[in-house]
């Protein structure tokens, strides 16, 4: 599955009505880390079957961000039953965030 593009139209959706743990990245175009982990997370979404990846472009979505206090970019949030049960920043590599979001799906 291809990541999604989360808005302030299809978020709840997609994200606190989803039937399985989903991974959100908070991101923006100018954000330097964000480019270097936009691969790394497009490439989890194609192979990680058993969870949702989105991203919230901050800046296109700034009341997403507000909800969730996002300071810093990139910041990811892991949702499960629609509720927040991880959050973590910064870029890391591809082995770690899958570790980090295989703990959840568990």
């Amino acid at each position: 599955m291809s990541e999604l593009t989360l808005t302030t139209d299809n978020f709840d959706f997609h994200v606190l009505q989803a039937d399985r743990p989903v991974l959100v990245d908070f991101w923006a175009p100018w954000c330097g880390p964000c480019k270097m982990m936009g691969p790394i997370v497009e490439a989890l979404a194609h192979e990680m079957e058993n969870v949702v990846i989105g991203k919230v472009n901050v800046d296109d979505a700034p009341e997403i961000a507000q909800r969730y206090n996002i300071l810093s970019i990139p910041t990811f949030i892991i949702f499960k039953g629609g509720q927040v049960i991880d959050q973590f920043s910064g870029s890391m590599t591809k082995e770690t965030l899958r570790v980090r979001l295989e703990h959840h799906v568990k």
